[in-house]
């Protein structure tokens, strides 16, 4: 890593004031209490006075002492001079006509305040301990957070301010965070390198031959991998789940890195997946095999999550959104012959009630002829019209209340060669998994190769092959009553689709998840159970929501 990572300006503000300190930080840092003036006591003159009381501020401030202690805005010189009583700040410039004297008032000041020297030049314990305190501080840092060289130095920095450890040259300090950044990436490197030989001796070289063009392609696999599904088709989803097979076949699970931080990881990852292949092939090992360990894992996972949101997204948008649409649809075009249907009833029943409570009125025998020529002439409709309306109202509202929803899931079997294209690789695929409330639906996933090789005209299938626990009302009509099957006989089709449509349900509430995946994930991973630490289901799932 290059040393001089810090620019002029940063060099600059590092020793030197920039600028004005607000008020806040006047009050903060330059405020003399009683103990401040004990030590200003120790010098005669008012110059010494303000100046050590100038040394004492900044040293509060910036952390070190200036090689100029003069070199602060004279405001400040200002507000320590009325806190002393000194009538002519002016007399400050008299401070350093000794120079001998800023340093023996600096050593007092460090004495006095319990401040230590930087880079071993304490002798005392004390001093010792902070100094390796500091060197595990700075390499814990470098080794679990994922910042940059100038965050690392200002952690440092801070550190130091904190520990009352007089800060060092710029450069010696930014020396020391280069050097400490570099032996982390380089145990990093070693690491995660170590680990996928330890799975694999073959792993490495595998994951190299990513990185190779193949004859009669202009790009190598690791771009290939790199493309995320661009279109929403069946065809699609296949050549997701084809690239999710591909990244799972280095198995990459094997490669132990529990002890590596997550945020070393995703970096290291996220350097692999914005460089080109040429770049990765001229790294070195073995940075060059972490970096592709890194980036073929954080791409497994994305392959999975853009599979499954391509799957939700199908579901959604090419079978239950058009099915209902047009269920919709289908169901305002007879509204207009329900409604008139329905008003020629209704004004019919009206007339025959009052004429039959009429008739009960009188004590009267019961004349249809004559029933039936008051509807005639009330409602204005004849027998066979209101006959005709009855046929009609029975037509469009029939006397199962699910036979809308079941007509929907008659009409998604019509969608079966949209998913036929992807049900092998969905149902071969390891990276779903199942908790208890979806454990059934996963087996019927795992079985949907097998259906869809299967030849339903030779061989139909049967009752006892499909789990009924999956379907709902509607769907066990579609499912089990098709009029063009075989008596006993199970629609193939329309079984594949309710699983389809049960899959979907569970992957939105995670009864079916992913693994490796960010999105699709099991949220009850992050859950613990016993003792005093226990989660709720319904808290944990709520707080991961």
């Amino acid at each position: 890593m290059p040393v001089g990572f810090l620019s002029d300006d940063q060099v600059k503000a590092y020793s030197e004031f920039e600028e004005l300190p607000s008020l806040a930080d006047l009050e903060k840092f330059f405020f003399l209490d009683a103990f401040d003036r004990n030590v200003i006591a120790q010098s005669r003159q008012d110059a010494h006075h303000l100046g050590v009381g100038i040394q004492i501020g900044t040293v509060r401030y910036k952390g070190l002492f200036l090689e100029d202690p003069l070199a602060v805005p004279w405001p400040v010189v200002d507000y320590l001079a009325v806190q002393l009583g000194i009538v002519d700040p002016s007399q400050v410039k008299r401070y350093g006509v000794r120079p001998k004297t800023t340093y023996e008032h600096a050593w007092m000041i460090r004495d006095a305040y319990g401040f230590h020297g930087f880079e071993g030049r304490e002798t005392t314990w004390e001093g010792r301990v902070l100094a390796k305190k500091f060197l595990t501080f700075l390499h814990g840092r470098a080794w679990t957070h994922a910042e940059g060289p100038t965050a690392l130095f200002d952690q440092s920095a801070a550190w130091l301010r904190r520990h009352r450890v007089l800060l060092p040259g710029v450069r010696v300090l930014e020396r020391l965070v280069a050097s400490v950044r570099e032996q982390a990436d380089d145990r990093l490197f070693a690491t995660v390198a170590r680990q996928a030989s330890r799975a694999d001796s073959g792993l490495p070289r595998a994951l190299f031959g990513l990185l190779e063009v193949p004859e009669g392609s202009r790009f190598s696999e690791l771009e290939r991998l790199r493309q995320a599904p661009k279109r929403q088709s069946g065809a699609e989803l296949v050549r997701a789940l084809k690239r999710v097979d591909d990244i799972a076949r280095f198995e990459l699970g094997r490669v132990e890195v529990s002890k590596v931080p997550v945020r070393r990881m995703k970096t290291l990852a996220r350097y692999g997946a914005g460089s080109k292949a040429p770049l990765l092939v001229r790294l070195h090992e073995p940075r060059r095999t972490a970096t592709l360990v890194a980036v073929t894992r954080s791409l497994e996972a994305e392959a999975i999550d853009d599979a499954l949101d391509l799957f939700a997204l199908l579901m959604a948008t090419r079978l239950i959104s058009p099915v209902r649409r047009k269920a919709s649809v289908d169901r305002l075009a007879m509204l207009p012959k329900l409604e008139k249907a329905s008003k020629l009833l209704s004004k019919a029943s009206r007339v025959l009630v009052e004429q039959l409570d009429l008739v009960a009125e009188a004590d009267a025998d019961l004349d249809p002829a004559a029933l039936w020529a008051a509807v005639t002439d009330q409602a204005g409709a004849t027998k066979e019209q209101v006959l005709a309306a009855l046929e009609s109202v029975e037509e469009l509202v029939p006397d199962d209340d699910g036979a809308a929803e079941a007509a929907m899931r008659a009409a998604l079997v019509d969608k079966y060669n949209t998913v036929r294209p992807f049900l092998k690789l969905l149902g071969e695929s390891q990276a779903l998994g199942a908790a208890a409330g979806g454990r059934k639906v996963l087996a019927a996933v795992r079985r949907l190769p097998e259906l869809a090789r299967r030849q339903v005209t030779r061989k139909p299938l049967l009752p006892k092959e499909v789990d009924g626990s999956l379907m709902t009302a509607a769907w066990k009509r579609a499912v089990f009553a098709n009029p063009n099957l075989p008596q006993g006989a199970v629609d193939r089709d329309a079984y594949v689709v309710c699983v389809l449509e049960a899959l979907h349900r569970a992957l939105g509430v995670r009864d079916v998840f992913a693994a490796p995946s960010l999105r699709w994930a099991d949220p009850r991973a992050i859950c613990w159970t016993g003792g005093r630490g226990r989660r709720s289901a319904r808290t944990c799932w709520r707080r991961c929501r």
